[in-house]
C-alpha cells in the first residue's frame, strides 16, 4: 500500500441490500455520490480508497450513509452519532457502525419487544414475600413458533420504561436494535428488587456492617421457583446452555453466586460492576466451583468505579482460570472512563447479549 493513499475500512453487523457511502467535508456532504461508494469485500466489511483527486485539509469530518441522510449511521442504541473527525491523510481508517437509520426511523417500532407484567405480586416462597416480575418477549414471539433462550435480570426498576431515580438501561430499545441486527431472539425476565430488602436478598453472605445476607434463598427462588414457571408458560429453550442470569452492582454479585451454586441451571452469566467488596467469600466459592459444564461469563468493569473495581474483577477472573476449567469462557470488558451507573451498564448490555447468546 502506498503511503500517500488513504483507505477507509468499515465493518458493520447489519447486512441488507443498501450500498454504503462515505460523506464528509471533502465532498460537500453529499450522501450518495457514486465515487464515494464503498466496495463490499465480504459480509459486514467494506473498503474505499479515497479518490486521488481529493485534497484533504489537516483535519476533516465525515459520516457513513446507506444512500441518504434518512439512512445514516447510528450508535449501538439506535441514536444519531456525532461527525467522525480524522487528522490523517495516509494509511487506513478503521471504523465500525453498529446500526443504521431506516427510511428516517431510528428504531423500527415493529422490532420493539413485547413487555408484559407477569405479576406485580409474584410469590417468593423462600422469603414469604411478593415481587413484581416482568417479561420482555421478542417482537416476533406471537407470530412464530420458535423457542427462545432466556436471561434473568435483577433490578427491573432500572432496566426499561421510565426507569428509576438512578436511571435506565433502556433494554427495550436495545433489544430492538439487536433485532435489527438479527440478534433479538432472546427472552428477558426482569425481577424487581425489594427496596430496603435489596441488600439482604442480593448478598450471599453475612456482612458485619451491612447485615445478614439471604442470597442463597434468592438464588433458589430464581432457579427453583421462577424459572420453572417461565418454562411452563412461555416458549423457552430451558436447557442451561440457553439460560442466563445477570445484573449490576449487587445484582452482579448475586448473579455470580447463582451461577456458582446452580451451574446446572445457569450456563451464561452477565456480570456488570459486581459489588465483590461486599462479599469477599465469593472468591472461595469460585475456588470450589468444580462444574465441568460449559459456562460463559461476561464481566464488565469501569475505570471510574473506585480503585478496587478492576482489580477485584481481575482477581475473580484469575480465580476461575486457576481452576483449569477449560469449558469456562470469560470475556472481561473494560471502559477506562466507565462509571457505576445505569447509563454505562445500558451501553454494555447489547455487547454482552451478543457475546453470550450469538457469538459462541
Amino acid at each position: 500500500m502506498s503511503k500517500s493513499v488513504l483507505y477507509f475500512e468499515l465493518t458493520t453487523p447489519v447486512e441488507d441490500n443498501r450500498p454504503v457511502y462515505i460523506s464528509g467535508s471533502f465532498n460537500e456532504w453529499l450522501p450518495n455520490k457514486e465515487e464515494f461508494r464503498l466496495n463490499k469485500v465480504e459480509d459486514g466489511k467494506y473498503i474505499l480508497k479515497l479518490p486521488d483527486t481529493i485534497k484533504l485539509p489537516e483535519s476533516f469530518e465525515y459520516k457513513y450513509t446507506k444512500g441518504g441522510w434518512n439512512q445514516v449511521e447510528l450508535d449501538e442504541f439506535g441514536k444519531p452519532t456525532a461527525n467522525r473527525i480524522a487528522k490523517v491523510k495516509t494509511g487506513v481508517l478503521k471504523d465500525f457502525v453498529p446500526h443504521w437509520r431506516l427510511d428516517g426511523e431510528n428504531l423500527s417500532g415493529n422490532l420493539m419487544p413485547d413487555i408484559r407484567l407477569i405479576s406485580d405480586e409474584f410469590e417468593i416462597p423462600q422469603f414469604d414475600r411478593k415481587r413484581a416480575v416482568y417479561i420482555l418477549l421478542p417482537h416476533n414471539y406471537e407470530t412464530s413458533e420458535k423457542h427462545y433462550p432466556v436471561i434473568y435480570l435483577q433490578d427491573a426498576q432500572n432496566l426499561f420504561g421510565g426507569g428509576s431515580e438512578f436511571g435506565n438501561w433502556g433494554i427495550d430499545k436495545q433489544l430492538a436494535v439487536l433485532a435489527a441486527r438479527g440478534h433479538g431472539d432472546v427472552i428477558v425476565v426482569a425481577v424487581a428488587h425489594g427496596g430496603e430488602q435489596r441488600y439482604q436478598e442480593y448478598s450471599p453472605y453475612n456482612n458485619p456492617k451491612m447485615g445478614k445476607g439471604q442470597g442463597r434463598k434468592y438464588a433458589q427462588f430464581l432457579s427453583k421457583t421462577l424459572k420453572p414457571y417461565i418454562d411452563k408458560n412461555f416458549r423457552t429453550l430451558p436447557e442451561r446452555e440457553f439460560t442466563g442470569i445477570g445484573g449490576s452492582s449487587l445484582g452482579g454479585l448475586i448473579s455470580i453466586y447463582a451461577g456458582l451454586m446452580f451451574p446446572e441451571v445457569f450456563g451464561k452469566l452477565m456480570v456488570f460492576s459486581p459489588s465483590l467488596w461486599v462479599s469477599p467469600n465469593i472468591y472461595f466459592d469460585a475456588i470450589d466451583f468444580i462444574s465441568h459444564l460449559p459456562t460463559n461469563i461476561y464481566i464488565y468493569a469501569g475505570g471510574d468505579e473506585g480503585t478496587m473495581m478492576i482489580p477485584n474483577v481481575e482477581k475473580l477472573k484469575q480465580t476461575f482460570q486457576r481452576q483449569g476449567i477449560r469449558k469456562t469462557e470469560i470475556n472481561l470488558s473494560y471502559e477506562p472512563e466507565g462509571m457505576h451507573n445505569e447509563d454505562q451498564w445500558g451501553k454494555e448490555f447489547p455487547k454482552a447479549i451478543e457475546w453470550l447468546f450469538f457469538n459462541q
